[in-house]
């Protein structure tokens, strides 16, 4: 199997994901012990995707993440460049939601066409993140929102070296007895030790465009969801509780400073 480097190319990263498409799902199940299932309920919660709305799910792979946003009435475009990822979707019905090739690079999609953008797990792997998050903001509609799901870091130094190190043993040993993909993996827990953390992050999504950048941390800060919106449109201050948005579960993480973000 293709093992994708650091450098990202697109062609060995997408060749990577097609050789893991039919157990992808499983395997993120159980390297994660379940606890992808709660991940995209929060990030489902954070894009509040209702009926009328459009929303695009970038590094859609097989549309799992895909369907959560068409519970509401909502529809989705789940867009991947690895088409056997695609095709392991669309193999499983999914009602509401388009499969589409595509290079979150250059996004084949017009510009304010989506009310929400989403991407998870994904923005690590492309060759360019800051080129990739511009490309969001061109296709989002003015007050759309961006939703980011990502591997982070743990807040204390200590116990993400730790956990870094387990990450670079545990994940390539795991994954290789269930598929014979450990390589893969390998590359993996690379680019989350390569990874920018949570403050970081949140200030090269500002740089792309986006405003009122938040973040919340998951399972201790082993992945963070980030949101955003795009200047204009529904983007004004809220005079009241009722329009800040969807309220989420958890503890806010404090770094709104305050403002009326709806993490709650």
């Amino acid at each position: 199997m293709t093992r994708a480097q650091l450098d990202k190319r697109p062609g060995d990263v997408a060749a990577m994901f097609d050789g893991l498409a039919d157990r992808y799902d499983l395997l993120n199940d159980v390297l994660s012990a379940g606890q992808d299932r709660r991940w995209r309920r929060v990030v489902a919660a954070a894009v509040g995707a209702g009926a009328g709305d459009l929303v695009l799910d970038l590094a859609a792979g097989t549309g799992t993440s895909s369907r959560a946003f068409t519970r509401a009435g909502a529809r989705c475009v789940a867009c991947d460049f690895s088409l056997g990822m695609l095709r392991a979707g669309a193999r499983k019905p999914a009602p509401g939601v388009s499969f589409v090739a595509g290079d979150a690079l250059a996004l084949p999609f017009a510009d304010r066409a989506f009310d929400a953008v989403t991407i998870s797990f994904g923005l690590r792997n492309l060759a360019d993140p800051d080129a990739g998050l511009a490309e969001m903001l061109r296709v989002t509609k003015p007050g759309g929102r961006l939703v980011v799901c990502e591997f982070s870091h743990l807040p204390a130094r200590w116990l993400d070296v730790v956990y870094t190190r387990y990450l670079a043993t545990a994940l390539p040993l795991v994954a290789g007895r269930l598929t014979g993909s450990g390589d893969a993996y390998s590359y993996l827990a690379e680019s989350i030790a390569d990874w920018p953390a949570q403050g970081p992050l949140a200030r090269r999504i500002a740089a792309a465009g986006w405003r009122a950048v938040r973040w919340r941390n998951l399972t201790m800060g082993v992945v963070a969801v980030h949101l955003a919106r795009r200047p204009g449109g529904r983007d004004r201050p809220a005079p009241d509780r009722a329009r800040r948005g969807p309220r989420m579960p958890g503890r806010c993480a404090g770094c709104c400073r305050g403002a009326a973000c709806g993490w709650v």
